[in-house]
């Protein structure tokens, strides 16, 4: 059987967030390009990742909102009614409602060729499928990943539930085992408990370790204090199951039963099946394709954008990522693009959407300690507790923390309580644009507002210098004249 054959600018296999992203650029800048996906358009973000858990985070949201009420406001909380065929339809709905503008029509519209087949490399310059054939002056991988299992024992033989399929139940979990204490283990762990699933969370480590670790206690007891069952660290012997039952064994011989069992303890790239090797794109061990800073592969044709280039698992560095490339592609003189398409970034913003939000960038201060020498660091804090809106909310968990050199530079940030994925865009503003902590300092903050804790934690710099002796001095002279 013959191929269709093709011969474009640009050929990207895989329609994820990274994927997606270069297609459009690229085909509207007039491009010739080809797009490769066997499965669903949108990715992983889209269909089994960001939307739908926000959309049952909602839902739990709400669940919980009717159940605690809120006695210190005169309201009182009552059983929440779930019907849980109708919580999935709102999380279909939602997906449905964004899928459109991940759609196979609106890239055609682009001008995208869209070949619905999974793709391979037949050599350095060549892709196929069953029936096409695409020569391309540039590719890039932009597969994805998908949710891996940790080497536990027995567990291969248990029926699990991964972020890919859990939104597909038809009833809900009456206790749900999860395994790992990650981004994805604790929203969905606090989403079920509050739409009425017992929940219990798993993890060989501390949870959050790589976070700042009073903020990570703020979240971590925030979740015990509200119900969910935490045993972390804790050390996995096996894991059985009966008809009924899904069963963690500890080496301590304690014995956990649930109904169900959700195992996100990590993700791996979808590499395996491209013949990378036919291309000459070499992957490391763990089977993430080898990228230079400028996300270019051992072939300089091929490039690899998303998860699949492990520098970065989120749907927002592959958006950064794809952002760079068509920097490079198209906007760059050949003997500067190196340098505009840079992907290695020191300000990657990352949040965790539970109630409280805890959200993160750059450098923790142990890491910038590390970096930079504790002579050399110095950090600023200030806590909702003393932010009146916060107050006026009745929710005053967490508070934000700056993290930067003693010349003010800043470095990295931590922000835990409602709404920290929000208020950590300004430090991730200030780190893109080159703002100091004076900067940050200065800006005109709506009152009352959660986001005015960055200023007051960056005016908390000046502190000594404008109220201690020097201060004080100065203000004693300036009255002279005035």
């Amino acid at each position: 059987m013959s191929r269709k054959t093709y011969d474009v600018d640009l050929c990207i296999i895989g329609a994820g967030a990274g994927g997606l992203s270069v297609a459009a650029g690229a085909a509207q800048l007039g491009r010739s390009v080809v797009l490769y996906e066997a499965g669903e358009m949108g990715g992983d973000c889209l269909n089994h990742g960001c939307v739908p858990s926000k959309a049952m985070i909602a839902a739990g949201k709400h669940a919980a909102a009717i159940r605690d009420g809120a006695a210190s406001m005169g309201i009182a909380g009552q059983t929440p009614k779930i019907d849980f065929a109708a919580v999935k339809h709102h999380v279909q709905d939602v997906i449905a409602q964004i899928a459109p503008v991940d759609s196979q029509e609106r890239f055609e519209g682009f001008g995208c060729t869209v070949i619905r087949e999974f793709a391979r490399f037949k050599d350095a310059n060549t892709a196929i499928s069953d029936n096409t054939e695409v020569r391309a002056k540039r590719f890039i991988i932009s597969t994805g990943s998908i949710a891996s299992a940790p080497p536990i024992p027995g567990l291969a033989d248990v029926p699990y539930l991964t972020n890919e399929d859990i939104f597909s139940l038809d009833a809900l979990p009456k206790k749900l085992l999860v395994i790992g204490a990650g981004p994805i283990g604790l929203e969905l762990g606090q989403s079920f408990f509050r739409l009425g699933s017992d929940v219990e969370i798993f993890d060989a480590f501390e949870p959050l370790g790589r976070s700042e670790p009073e903020h990570a206690k703020v979240l971590i007891d925030a979740l015990k204090e509200e119900g969910l069952g935490f045993r972390a660290p804790a050390s996995i012997e096996k894991v059985s199951s009966t008809k009924t039952t899904v069963k963690i064994h500890l080496t301590d011989g304690t014995v956990i039963s649930g109904s169900h069992l959700l195992v996100a303890a990590g993700r791996r790239p979808v590499t395996e099946g491209l013949d990378l090797d036919k291309a000459g794109v070499e992957v490391d061990k763990r089977g993430y394709v080898v990228t230079d800073d400028c996300l270019r592969s051992t072939n300089k044709r091929v490039f690899a954008a998303g998860d699949a280039s492990g520098k970065g698992g989120l749907t927002h560095a592959a958006g950064f990522h794809a952002g760079q490339i068509i920097k490079a592609f198209y906007f760059s003189p050949p003997l500067i693009n190196r340098i505009a398409g840079k992907a290695v970034t020191d300000r990657m913003p990352a949040a965790i959407y539970t109630e409280p939000e805890l959200a993160n960038i750059g450098l923790t201060e142990a890491a910038a300690i590390k970096a930079h020498g504790e002579a050399n660091v110095r950090c600023v804090s200030f806590d909702l507790e003393e932010n009146d809106r916060a107050i006026a909310e009745r929710d005053l968990h967490g508070g934000i923390k700056i993290v930067a050199t003693t010349k003010g530079k800043v470095l990295g940030a931590s922000a835990v309580g409602e709404g920290a994925g929000e208020i950590i865009q300004l430090i991730s503003l200030a780190m893109t644009n080159k703002i100091k902590i004076s900067g940050l300092a200065t800006f005109i903050s709506p009152y009352p507002t959660r986001s005015e804790i960055v200023k007051r934690a960056a005016g908390s710099w000046y502190t000594d210098a404008v109220f201690g002796p020097k201060g004080k001095f100065m203000a004693k002279l300036m009255s002279r004249f005035h």
